[in-house]
């Protein structure tokens, strides 16, 4: 491999100008689209309309929100790292979707669409009583805001330790973007805003495989040099609860714990009642399957691409980064960070995920809250 590489060098390289440039136009698109259904529907005040969009949403922009929800920056710097550090295992992970669209599309969400509710807490006040929706709600109030905070807070430090990335200038930026847009546009805004942003997502996984790949001399370069590293299985059927990843864990366990969040997690459900009508947000569901294949897929094959790059010196124990977290950034800069303005894709990939996930929370914090949240604790 050439010099210019980190694990022949022991030097990082840094973004240049053109990826600040890329990164922000990224963050400008988003709040441009919050400003604009913020002026359209300036007239408009109703309560739904903010926060289900009217229920009058086109079934793309839900289906690709409902994927961009689950594509977290922590998904994307996480899993490259998981199949590199221990095997393909992952890959089975997709398939336990098909439990989540059978238990989300056709048992919670009918529940939730027939009853016409805009926060699913509400099913529990009329099921089980105020005091159960507000303990209810305040555990779901603490849970988004330590989710938010770490999808935000988790790859700005990542990118901060490998590219320099100043990081509560990172943070701050599309804190502040995001909460503007989500604020100024509502359910509209974070939809349109989420499909931008998973195309951002693809486009930047796509350019990490396809230039990895190339630098290694072809996907099938990289594939044995990782199965002769033992990374390459598919066979692991124990039943030991100990082992990391098996079939039955990554199918039955994944899709039982996406249908919990598919099913009745305010954020995604209140995305499903902003169709027009139940058929379509079964629909929408449906389609995250082969879009949530598609992402893992990606991922998967990034960290096997990744480990045939630095099969001959990690970078952890060589000390060019400290944690794992980071090491899909230090292999992004080493093939791309020679090409001005690709880096900056991968940037804006990775917060890309970070402001999906925090659009979706905000938005979803926000029907609880004005739900009657306020109301359950003040009104008799």
């Amino acid at each position: 491999m050439e010099n210019s590489y980190s694990i022949n060098s022991g030097e990082r390289k840094t973004f240049h100008i053109v990826d600040y440039v890329l990164f922000s136009l990224t963050l400008l698109v988003s709040a441009a689209i919050g400003l604009f259904y913020a002026i359209k529907d300036r007239n408009k005040h109703d309560t739904a309309e903010f926060l289900v969009g009217g229920r009058k949403m086109h079934v793309l922009p839900v289906t690709l929100s409902l994927l961009s929800s689950f594509i977290s920056a922590v998904t994307l710097l996480g899993t490259p790292s998981e199949v590199y550090y221990y095997n393909t295992m992952y890959w089975y992970v997709p398939i336990g979707f098909i439990f989540t669209a059978m238990g989300a599309a056709h048992i919670f969400i009918p529940i939730f669409y027939n009853l016409q509710l805009t926060s699913c807490f509400t099913y529990l006040d009329l099921r089980f009583g105020r005091a159960v929706r507000l303990a209810a709600s305040i555990i779901y109030i603490c849970h988004m805001t330590v989710y938010m905070s770490v999808v935000l807070y988790g790859p700005a430090l990542a990118l901060n330790a490998v590219t320099g990335l100043s990081l509560w200038g990172s943070v701050l930026a599309v804190g502040l973007v995001c909460t503007l847009y989500t604020t100024l546009g509502g359910m509209k805004a974070v939809l349109w805003t989420d499909t931008v942003q998973t195309v951002v997502i693809f486009a930047g996984l796509t350019a990490v495989l396809v230039r990895g790949s190339m630098v290694l001399g072809g996907l099938d370069v990289a594939w044995k040099i990782a199965d002769k590293g033992q990374r390459i299985k598919f066979d692991e059927f124990d039943i030991s609860m100990t082992k990391r990843y098996t079939i039955w864990n990554s199918i039955i366990g994944a899709g039982i714990n996406w249908c919990g969040i598919y099913g009745t997690n305010q954020a995604q459900v209140q995305r499903a009642l902003s169709l027009p009508s139940l058929k379509k947000a079964k629909l929408a569901v449906w389609l995250n399957f082969p879009g949530m294949f598609a992402v893992i897929s990606l991922v998967v094959m990034i960290g096997v691409v990744m480990y045939g790059f630095y099969s001959t010196c990690d970078p952890v124990s060589a000390g060019l980064i400290e944690k794992r977290d980071q090491l899909l950034p230090l292999f992004t800069m080493d093939i791309l960070g020679d090409v001005p303005g690709v880096p900056g894709l991968f940037l804006s990939c990775i917060f890309s995920g970070g402001l999906s996930s925090m659009s979706s929370g905000l938005n979803a914090l926000a029907a609880v809250l004005l739900g009657r949240l306020f109301k359950a604790v003040l009104l008799p």
